[in-house]
Formats: structure tokens, C-alpha cells, sequence
């Protein structure tokens, strides 16, 4: 592909003449600052993480032409814990992570022995986030993004560090920082809290925490604890299931002795359990046993395969009249000769009243012909029944003193019932079964001591609410989870024991975890240039103060740091002159933590004028219809693009294949395509490069002087709306439709071409930026020397003409019935008869787009009034009024189009000709000639 041969030379050229850095001495301009998240470290970034970067250049290009003095910095994120884990896992030779960063590694390297030796580098996790960061960077500047590179850091350095703990030391000062307990997300390989960058696809499929009611069954070998969701249902249980093939503990838990799985253990251990492990036992060790429920009721311990150690504490009730498991597995086990005897005198016993249903659960999996206890229709069978009962189920006379209480309205009540009797306890689980970044459970654990940012603060989130109801979030449709998010969020762990980034300000041992670390850094981008020589142990609390807030003055920073006081006012200015950051560009994976967090940080420290005004976000890109992933080896790494495709056709896919609130699907097909679009794009440049501009001689050059005007018109007003896909396809692929056409029809198109060349170029710009400097300096360029800074242009409203494009469109619609007609026929005709509509019927059509329907009591002032009453009629139905009426001689119009339609068709072409066997004269309508072929 030809573009290939330029891009480097763009990307070395305006990394040379530094473009894209702003200065804030430009600060009598606009400012426009736009940020996307700064990337994690931890290896190579693909073709649908770009989507993300792609989308914010093209906005960042286009306020530049626009005429904002634009920033647009990056940085990378090291924090956490994933780069400290993969160091770890590769200083133990662990293969599988060895192979795939070697696998990384042959993205960018081709000398085998050489990725050995940056391997074992890899050791030490800092040669990690350093390699990845160079390459990253690397890759961004071959995809073409117009990124200020002078302020690149990242999250481990030293001066972030410092600003980090300023951070910190605000939240401390607004009370949002708190000590205590609470129940959080833990590993319990290396006992610290985890967030949702800590967990494997813990962005985009959300781990949280559910609250079980422990319920006691007293039996001779202690306590059999079971765990539940829905404690109201113990009226209803008939005995306790255990899974026999798995070992089961019997253990001092907190002074009393419980029978639990041995994965309920280390649960129980980390949510402030004291636990002993007295012996370990199968389950089927305790089956036939009987136990007391708190009822006073003797129940039987059974066998069942459906029941999960690592789910609450491996030990169920068994409510079979209600839950779908349950009935199934006693179903099948009155099949068992050991124990059918017993389960043959259990029958379900009914608690919930609900519309529709005796026995719930026996109806539905009767209902369902479920089979088994393996039936995976269990699982839609339980929800189904579960719904109905938590909307209309109320509790029957069995449930005693709650008797007649809904549903929906008696968990807590039950379980204040239950602890009064000392029969109960709470039990934390995750909301699904899931691993860290580092191959190790999650579990969730509640701590003494622990810190939190407390995001349930009621100010905190009134303040909240009130913003984010100023805030342009784009899509809309986003604008719900974010409102979610506020009302569910709640105390957050902020530090954990082990990791990257930057120590905990009031307790050393910690070190503040990665997704309260990126929140605010924003802000940073903004001071680093004047920080960078300072030493990091001098900027203490009140430098940032100052800086930031405007808080202390001007000369104490200045002795504390060194810096003049010159300096200090300057980077106070630059702070106040670039924030707010004006647009914050991301996926709808990070609305549930870190952009949420971005807008609270922001409140909780900055005045609101400076807290965020707008995010948008884009959806996922996926590949041939399938989700992106290396175990299906479907993922294109990023840096391939400038050797498969070139940055500007994937540019080009990427933002005109769907809107921002759609999946971009890549298929090969397609951007092949696109790619022959952008091929003859570039040969029209080609061809305008090598001709002389001329001035308009006929219909048809103004014709292309209004679609291109009008395109532009609208190109601009969709850009500005960040509707970039519309806005591309009108300026790229429609308006190369019409070129296409124009070359067609005109004698000489390429000097009128070049009349609008350049402009199209600068239009295009945000999207293909090297081929737009390639022929903007092949066609003279401008004053700056860079279309990436040439102002963009204004459609010339005058110069559209919706009667000449009217006129056209006639014209390629006739080609297209003509088309029709002779595929129709099966054979090239001699000669094209073309018959135009006659007067009456246009007068028809005028008095039903100014009359609507209230024009067919005209049709008896018609010389023939039935015909006329049928032609209003067909006019009216097809509510001709909502696109107006402009007549057109199409006689005129045909006879001007001769020529193309000869080339076009190999025929004679006749208009209105007396020679009519058909009688197709009749039959013609406005807009619509009829077709005679002969």
C-alpha cells in the first residue's frame, strides 16, 4: 500500500518540529484538554485497545483545527499488583507465563536469544513496566497519535509518588478516608485486598460481594453450618445436603466446634473467625446422621453431587418444596437403595404462597422435564421460581410468628430472629468464582484496621449527584450506570500490603492500590514539566497546595522547592489555564470504578468548576464476530498494524465502521474493502497534484462545488457532536461516490478537484493524518506547514444548490430504472425511449405537498377526474409533502445527460418521443420517467 511509504516520514517529522506540544503562551486561544487512560504496562496492547486511543486523537486533531490550543499527554500505570505477580511467577520459572511473554516479546523482537536475556530482566518487575512502556510508546506514535510526549511518566516515579500523597492528605482532611472494618475483596495467597485491576477480567465482569446467613444444625460432632442467601425458607427445610466425595473439616471455630468444607476454612479465617482444624473427614463420613435445626426439628444429612465446597460453607438445607435442586436430588435419591428408604418418608413441605404454584419446585422441573440433578435447566428453573416468590410470595401459617409477611419484606426480620436465638452468623462470598491477575483465589475477608475510602459520605454524594447531572456523558444511554454506580458504591479499600506505586502516607507497610491511585493524575500532566528538576523529597503538601488549589503563596513554594518564584506563578498559571481536563475519552467497562471515582476524587478536592465536564466513551472491538483473547489466538497486537494494514486504513475502519455506543467487528473482508476506498482516494490526490486548478464552467462543476460544500456542512456538525462515524462516512465515502460520479460526467474534473482538495484533506485529517500530509504538502500546503494545524474549513453555504443536486440525483436515478429494466428484458436494447410526466400530474403533486390529503377534492377540476383521483391518492399515500417539491425539466435534465447515458447503456437514448407502442407515456410520474426499451 502506498501510505505505508509516508507514515514514517509524518511520525519523524512531527515528532521533530514537536506539533503537538502546546505552549501555554498560546493561552490567548482556547484551550482544549482531552485525555485517555494511561495504559497498563504489563505487555503488548492490540487492535481494540487502540479504539479507545483512536477515538481520542481524532478528537484531539480536530479542536486543533478548530482553533484550540489542544493537549493531549500520556502516561503509563504501573501500580498494583499484575506486573509484581508476573515478576514473581517468572523468577519461580513458571512455564505457562515464561511462554507468554515470550510470545509478547516476538511482537517486537526477533533475535531469539535476545528475548531470553530481556526475560530474565523480567525478573525485576520495574525492567517489566519499563520494556512495555517503550513499546507502547512506540506503537502509538506508528498508529499516528498527536501526543505531547514531553510529559510522560509513570506511577512509580518519585514525583508522583509525592503528588499521590498530597492526594491522599486531602482525602484524609475531608473525612472521605476512614479506619475500620468492613468486608473487602482479598487474596489469600498473599493476604491483601484485591481491586477489580487486581482480578482476572475483573473490568469487565465485576466481582462483588454477597452477604450469607450462617444457620447452625446441631449434631454430635458439633455445629453442621449452613449457608444461605434466603434464611426465611428454613420453615420449609427437610434435611442437610453434603457432597460426599469431598473433604469436610470439623473445626474450633470462635469456641464452638463446626462442620464445614475445607475451602469454607480459609474463608472463615480472614472474616475474623478464630479457626482451628480439629480433623478431616469425606463428607460421606456424615451422612445418616441426624441434626437439630433451630427449630427443634430432626433432620437427616444426605449425599448430593450438585452441592460446591467453595460455595458458602459446603453445607445446604434442603427446602424441596421450593428450590428446584433440592427437589431433583431427592428425586434421585429415592433411587438409591441405601438411602431411598429414608428419603421416601421426606416430602416437601410448602412455606410460600404464590399465585399459580402448589409444590413450586416439583411443578416447574416436572414442567420442564428436568432429569436429573445434573440437568443445567436447574439453574433457569430456580431463578424462575425464586422470582416469583421474592414478587408475590408471601409466607404461610408454618412460618409462625411470620405468618402472612411478604417475601420481599422479611430477610432481615428472619435473621434478627435467628441471632436472638444464637443459631446464626454472617458469612461473606464473592459474587463469583474468580482468580487474580496472578493465577490465585479470591476470597473475601473482613479486617480490623483496614483503610477505606468511604464513598457512601452523604455529601459526598449529593455533590456528586449534582454534577454528574451537569456532565455531558456520550453515549447517553451510559449515563445510568454512572447514576448506579453512585448510589451503590460503598467503602473501598485504597491500600494493600504488596505491590507497585506508592506508599500508604500513614502507614508505610502499605501501598495505595491502583485504582485510587488514577484518578486525579490529570492534574499531573499539567505540573510535571515545572517538577521535573525539583527533588522529589521537597515537594511536600503545600507545594501541590499551592500549585493546584492556590492555597499558601508563590514564595514558600519557592523555598520549599528551589524553583523561582517565577516559576512557581508560571506553573500556577498553566494549572489554571488547562483544567478543567475538558474531555476524558474511555470504555464503558471503567464507569463501575475508576471514572466514577475520577468525578468523586475530582469533587472531593478541586472546586467544582474544576471537577470533570464530559466523558464519552466507546464500545469493544471484536474480530471476525468473535470476542479478541490469546487463548483463541484471534488477538492482532497493535504493533502490527504499520506493517499489515497502515495506521490510516486502520485509522479509517476503526472510527467509520460504527458509532461510539457500537461494536466495531474487524473483519479482514471488510477492511479489504476499505482499504481500495482509501486507494482511490489517494489516486484522485494523485491525479489534483499533477493538475492545474480551474474555475467553474458548467452544471455539472457546480454541482460538485454543492455536494461537496454540503458534505462538509455536515461533516462538521457531526464532528462537533462526536458523531464521528456519520461524520466520515458523509466526507469519505459518500463524497467519493460523488467524485466518482463527477469524473464521469465532466471533462476535465481534476482541476475543479483541485479547487477543493486541500479543504478535503484538512477534513479528513483527524482520521488519516499522514495521507493528508502527504498531499497537503504535494498541493502547496499552508502557512504552518502541517495540515495536522491547518484551520479547518467552512462550508460555503451559498455555493449549495439543492436544485442542482436534485437535478443529478434524477439523473442517476433514470440510470438505475433504465438498469432495472434491461435486466428485466435479458438483452441490450438498440434504443432507450424515456417518456417524462405530463403537466397535470405535476400540478397534482403540488397541491399535495401544500394541501396533504386535503387535496383530492380537486381531482373533478382534472380533465379526467378518476385518473386524476387515483394519481392524489398515490401521492398522499406515499406522503410526498415530507421531502418537498421543486420541479425539475427532466426533459431538459435527460437531454444533458445524453452522452453518460450512451456510454453508459450502448443505445440510442429518445425523450418524449411520438413513438409510443407501449403507452408508457401514461404511466411516467414526476420523478419517475417511464422506460421503453426497443
Amino acid at each position: 500500500m502506498k501510505w505505508k511509504e509516508y507514515e514514517a516520514k509524518w511520525q519523524q517529522r512531527w515528532d521533530e518540529a514537536g506539533v503537538f506540544v502546546p505552549q501555554v503562551e498560546d493561552s490567548k486561544r482556547p484551550k482544549f484538554f482531552v485525555t485517555v487512560p494511561y495504559p497498563y504496562t504489563s505487555g503488548a496492547l492490540h487492535i481494540g485497545h487502540g479504539r479507545t486511543f483512536t477515538t481520542g486523537d481524532v478528537v484531539a486533531r480536530f479542536k486543533r483545527h478548530r482553533g484550540f490550543n489542544v493537549l493531549f499527554p500520556m502516561a503509563f500505570h504501573i501500580s498494583g499488583s499484575p506486573i509484581l505477580s508476573i515478576s514473581d511467577k517468572i523468577a519461580h520459572e513458571d512455564v505457562k507465563t515464561i511462554n507468554l511473554y515470550k510470545r509478547y516479546l516476538e511482537i517486537y523482537e526477533k533475535d531469539l536469544e535476545k528475548i531470553d536475556g530481556i526475560i530474565e530482566s523480567f525478573k525485576d518487575p520495574e525492567k517489566v513496566a519499563e520494556y512495555f512502556a517503550g513499546k507502547i510508546n512506540l506503537d502509538f506514535k506508528s498508529v499516528g497519535y498527536s501526543i505531547d510526549w514531553t510529559r510522560q511518566f509513570d506511577t512509580g516515579q518519585p514525583h508522583y509518588n509525592k503528588f499521590i500523597e498530597w492526594q491522599f492528605h486531602k482525602f484524609k482532611e475531608t473525612g472521605i478516608l476512614v479506619k475500620g472494618s468492613h468486608p473487602i475483596l482479598w487474596s489469600l495467597k498473599n493476604s491483601q485486598p484485591l481491586g477489580e485491576d487486581d482480578i482476572s477480567d475483573g473490568d469487565v465482569d465485576k466481582v462483588s460481594i454477597s452477604e450469607f446467613t450462617l444457620i447452625k444444625f446441631e449434631g454430635e460432632d458439633g455445629f453442621f453450618v449452613a449457608a444461605t442467601l434466603r434464611p426465611e425458607t428454613l420453615f420449609g427445610a427437610t434435611n442437610l445436603w453434603i457432597n460426599p466425595d469431598v473433604h469436610y473439616v470439623v473445626a474450633d471455630v470462635n469456641g464452638e466446634r463446626w462442620v464445614v468444607s475445607e475451602e469454607a476454612v480459609g474463608k472463615l479465617g480472614v472474616q475474623g473467625g478464630s479457626v482451628k482444624v480439629v480433623k478431616k473427614e469425606r463428607g460421606r463420613v456424615f451422612l445418616g446422621k441426624t441434626v437439630s435445626d433451630p427449630l427443634g426439628r430432626q433432620l437427616p444429612v444426605l449425599p448430593a453431587g450438585f452441592v460446591d465446597p467453595d460455595n458458602g460453607t459446603g453445607v445446604v438445607y434442603s427446602v424441596p418444596a421450593h428450590a428446584p435442586y433440592d427437589y431433583q436430588a431427592l428425586v434421585d435419591l429415592k433411587r438409591d437403595a441405601k438411602f431411598g428408604p429414608v428419603v421416601s418418608e421426606i416430602e416437601p413441605v410448602v412455606i410460600i404462597s404464590i399465585p399459580g404454584y402448589e409444590v413450586p419446585a416439583r411443578e416447574i422441573c416436572e414442567r420442564m422435564g428436568i432429569r436429573d440433578q445434573r440437568d443445567s435447566r436447574l439453574e433457569e428453573a430456580t431463578q424462575e421460581i425464586y422470582k416469583a416468590e421474592f414478587y408475590t410470595g408471601v409466607l404461610n401459617d408454618k412460618c409462625e410468628r411470620f405468618s402472612g409477611m411478604l417475601i420481599q419484606n422479611i430477610k432481615d426480620e428472619v435473621k434478627k430472629w435467628l441471632k436472638q436465638k444464637g443459631a446464626s452468623g454472617v458469612f461473606y462470598e464473592t459474587s463469583r468464582k474468580a482468580v487474580s491477575r496472578g493465577g490465585d483465589k479470591v476470597v473475601v475477608a473482613v479486617l480490623d484496621n483496614q483503610w477505606f475510602i468511604d464513598y457512601n459520605h452523604d455529601k459526598w454524594k449529593a455533590k456528586t449527584r449534582k454534577h454528574l447531572a451537569k456532565m455531558v456523558i456520550l453515549p447517553e444511554k451510559f449515563r445510568k450506570l454512572f447514576e448506579n454506580t453512585v448510589e451503590w458504591l460503598d467503602k473501598r479499600p485504597c491500600a494493600r500490603r504488596r505491590g507497585l506505586g506508592t506508599r500508604f502516607p500513614f502507614d508505610k507497610e502499605w501501598v495505595i492500590e491502583s485504582l485510587s491511585d488514577s484518578t486525579i493524575y490529570m492534574a499531573f500532566y499539567v505540573l510535571i514539566p515545572y517538577l521535573q528538576g525539583v527533588a522529589p523529597e521537597k515537594l511536600k503538601p503545600e507545594v501541590f497546595d499551592f500549585l493546584l488549589l492556590g492555597e499558601g503563596d508563590a514564595e514558600k513554594v519557592a523555598k520549599l522547592t528551589g524553583l523561582s518564584v517565577e516559576k512557581v506563578n508560571e506553573a500556577r498559571k498553566a494549572f489554571e489555564y488547562w483544567y478543567p481536563n475538558d474531555l476524558r475519552h474511555t470504555a464503558p467497562a471503567h464507569i463501575g470504578n475508576h471514572l466514577t471515582f475520577f468525578i468523586m476524587h475530582h469533587l472531593a478536592i478541586f472546586p467544582e468548576k474544576l471537577a470533570p465536564p464530559c466523558i464519552t466513551l466507546n464500545e469493544m472491538l471484536i474480530r471476525e464476530g468473535a470476542k479478541m483473547s490469546k487463548s483463541k489466538g484471534n488477538v492482532i497486537p497493535l504493533n502490527h498494524v504499520k506493517e499489515k494494514y497502515g495506521a490510516d486504513l486502520y485509522r479509517m475502519y476503526v472510527v467509520s465502521s460504527a458509532d461510539l455506543d457500537t461494536v466495531v467487528d474487524w473483519r479482514e473482508k471488510d477492511v479489504g474493502a476499505v482499504q481500495r476506498k482509501l486507494e482511490k482516494f489517494v489516486e484522485i490526490m494523485d491525479r489534483c497534484s499533477e493538475t492545474t486548478e480551474r474555475e467553474v464552467v458548467n452544471e455539472i462543476d457546480r454541482w460538485m462545488l454543492s455536494r461537496f460544500n454540503r458534505s462538509l456542512k455536515v461533516c462538521t456538525e457531526n464532528m462537533e457532536a462526536f458523531r464521528f462515524r456519520e461524520a466520515v462516512v458523509e466526507m469519505f465515502f459518500k463524497l467519493l461516490n460523488d467524485v466518482r460520479w463527477f469524473e464521469r460526467r465532466s471533462e476535465e474534473p481534476y482541476g475543479l478537484l483541485r479547487k477543493i482538495a486541500k479543504d478535503w484533506l484538512v477534513s479528513l485529517a483527524p482520521v488519516i493524518p499522514h495521507t493528508a500530509e502527504e498531499y497537503w504538502e504535494k498541493l502547496g500546503g499552508g502557512e504552518s506547514g502541517f495540515v495536522s494545524l491547518a484551520k479547518w474549513p467552512e462550508a460555503n453555504e451559498k455555493i449549495i444548490n439543492s436544485g442542482i443536486e436534485k437535478s443529478e440525483d434524477f439523473v442517476q436515478g433514470v440510470m438505475e430504472d433504465i438498469r432495472s429494466m434491461i435486466k428485466m428484458a435479458g438483452h441490450q436494447p438498440g434504443r432507450i425511449y424515456l417518456y417524462t410526466a405530463e403537466d397535470w400530474k405535476w400540478k397534482a403533486l403540488e397541491l399535495v405537498v401544500k394541501e396533504k390529503q386535503g387535496a383530492l377534492k380537486h381531482a373533478r377540476t382534472f380533465k379526467d377526474p378518476a385518473e386524476a383521483a387515483k394519481t392524489l391518492a398515490s401521492f398522499v399515500k406515499n406522503r410526498v409533502w415530507e421531502n418537498g417539491i421543486e420541479r425539475l425539466d427532466e426533459a431538459s435534465i435527460i437531454a444533458g445527460a445524453e452522452k453518460i447515458l450512451k456510454e453508459e447503456f450502448g443505445a440510442e437514448v429518445v425523450v418524449n418521443d411520438n413513438h409510443d407502442p407501449m403507452n408508457k407515456k401514461g404511466k411516467a410520474m414526476p420523478f419517475r420517467p417511464a422506460v421503453y426499451l426497443e
